[in-house]
């Protein structure tokens, strides 16, 4: 993307040329600035059209936003979490001192009691302590390991607490009351007191009532509510403070609601969403107007082209956006360059196709002669074995020559050699060619539709007529069965040459010695080995294939 011209640069360049169409007098003509202004925005990239446009849209916003918020929730927040610690502390401290105090009151008859059960003014003095708050329906009991009531009378909540070795264990009792525990010395006596909910209440109220406040005393998971807001909605914002009572990790939860909602905290949470909502308006429109639409219709040009067309940009210079307009321009230019790309290769494949032509009719042309020049010789031959020689040399070239025929026939459409056509073509050449002593030769055919390549083709055909030419060797009147089946790999068929010219014998080893050097280089070209089972009288290999006629 290219860099927004310099301001400076772009003035100079307006007085050169107001200058010059003045006669170089050196008298200039004012520049209307508004036009200036507006010459120096149409030359910014869409990403600073994008960014000065949204800054201008949101920054105000943002602003105010910042503003609202900081003034109402400083302000707010301080004010509630210094009401709620004051509160929070008093009424700990008082929790904290009524039962500090009795548990310490328990524990000195606790302790006397279990010296000496019949300590009877250790157990007035614990019982006058209670005794104010009995109205209320405190409660304590202290009582031998066996059950036996030594002190006080049986608790009106029957709780199980695991003291864990603690000076002091507690249990909280939802929504009734809290029990405190403490064992004496050796755990032969222990006592447990009762403190009703509207005890602890009255005890943890502060004496200042201004505030609505919700309380409770917590233990782990456990919580006993001692006041609570009646009003409290789940959309409240609350203040809460957890201040520790000292007494077997019993703690004071207190909540205060925070100020409330006002216009000016709705100002300051709505003004998130109307930010978001106008950049993203904002947004969409100026990337729809400047980016989106222009695309969409340049990708419509674009994807109705075709190649050795030129693509049509007739609207290209109307699009908004600079580098949409250039983009066209390239993309009308590369289409240029294609359609003369495209006329260049059209020629020169038509050339080519007819230099391919050529080339294989002079190819096909030459094979015919050398195999008339073999049959010539092989017809002034003075001997048999001159003219068999010649025959063989004829029988190798016609193979070459058939491949050779069906790879053009195939070449248009690039399908394969079709193995039954070949085939078949290379055992009528064979018979035709056999010397007059193999009248009796018979070959026959059961060859599926196979396609392959032209390398695999040649060294099917030559591996063929190696092995029927090897059979008419040992026999001259042998029957010959040429079989292509499908192989248990898929992608891959097996040749097979049956006769019982092949069938394990004294003239085969001595005549396979002839033939097996070219038969095994054929194997390896075809990557496959070359199987002979002395038995059945045949020689098989597995080969590639392309497909199915």
């Amino acid at each position: 993307m290219p860099p927004a011209p310099d301001a400076a640069a772009i003035a100079s360049a307006h007085d050169v040329s107001a200058t010059s169409s003045n006669g170089g007098d050196g008298a200039t003509q004012p520049t209307k600035p508004d036009g200036r202004i507006v010459s120096s925005l149409r030359r910014l990239t869409t990403g600073a059209k994008l960014f000065l446009i949204l800054s201008a849209a949101l920054l105000p916003l943002a602003l105010i936003a910042v503003f609202a918020t900081l003034q109402t929730t400083r302000l707010a927040d301080a004010e509630a979490r210094a009401r709620l610690r004051v509160t929070a502390n008093e009424s700990a401290r008082a929790l904290a001192i009524e039962l500090v105090g009795d548990m310490t009151a328990l524990r000195v008859a606790v302790n006397a009691l279990g010296n000496d059960p019949a300590d009877a003014p250790s157990c007035a003095r614990a019982q006058g302590v209670f005794a104010q708050q009995s109205s209320a329906g405190t409660r304590f009991v202290i009582a031998e390991r066996d059950g036996t009531v030594l002190c006080g009378m049986p608790l009106p909540e029957r709780v199980v607490i695991n003291q864990d070795d603690m000076p002091i264990a507690a249990a909280i009792v939802p929504e009734r009351g809290l029990v405190l525990a403490i064992s004496g010395p050796g755990g032969h006596t222990s006592a447990r007191a009762y403190f009703p909910r509207p005890f602890l209440e009255k005890i943890g109220r502060p004496t200042s009532r201004a505030l609505e406040l919700s309380s409770a005393i917590v233990l782990d998971d456990d919580a006993l509510y001692l006041e609570r807001i009646e009003d409290e909605r789940p959309l409240d914002r609350m203040e809460t403070m957890r201040t520790d009572l000292g007494v077997a990790g019993l703690a004071l939860r207190t909540s205060i609601r925070s100020a409330p909602v006002t216009s000016s905290l709705v100002i300051a949470l709505l003004l998130p969403l109307l930010m978001w909502l106008a950049a993203a308006s904002i947004a969409w429109f100026v990337v729809d107007r400047l980016l989106i639409r222009p695309l969409r219709q340049l990708r419509g040009s674009v994807a109705t082209f075709t190649p050795g067309e030129e693509i049509d940009f007739g609207a290209v210079r109307t699009l908004p956006a600079q580098e949409i307009r250039e983009l066209g321009e390239t993309f009308q230019a590369i289409s240029r360059t294609v359609a003369l790309h495209e006329a260049g290769l059209a020629e020169g494949l038509v050339r080519q196709t007819k230099l391919t032509r050529e080339v294989h009719h002079r190819v096909k042309n030459n094979l015919q002669v050398i195999s008339s020049l073999i049959n010539f010789h092989a017809r002034s031959a003075r001997s048999a074995d001159a003219t068999d020689a010649y025959s063989s040399i004829q029988r190798r070239v016609d193979a070459l020559a058939v491949v050779h025929r069906n790879h053009f026939a195939e070449l248009e459409e690039n399908r394969g050699l079709n193995l039954r056509t070949m085939i078949g073509e290379l055992s009528a050449n064979i018979r035709a060619t056999a010397a007059d002593r193999s009248h009796g030769l018979g070959i026959t055919l059961d060859i599926d539709p196979y396609l392959v390549n032209q390398d695999v083709a040649v060294a099917i055909a030559f591996l063929a007529t190696e092995t029927i030419e090897l059979a008419m060797t040992c026999d001259p009147a042998a029957q010959i069965r040429v079989v292509v089946k499908p192989s248990e790999i898929p992608g891959r068929a097996v040749l097979r040459v049956v006769s019982r010219a092949l069938v394990e014998s004294d003239i085969l080893r001595e005549t396979v010695t002839r033939y097996g050097r070219v038969m095994e280089g054929l194997s390896r070209q075809l990557r496959s080995p070359l199987h002979h089972d002395p038995l059945a009288g045949a020689y098989e290999i597995a080969f590639a294939v392309v497909g199915r006629d």
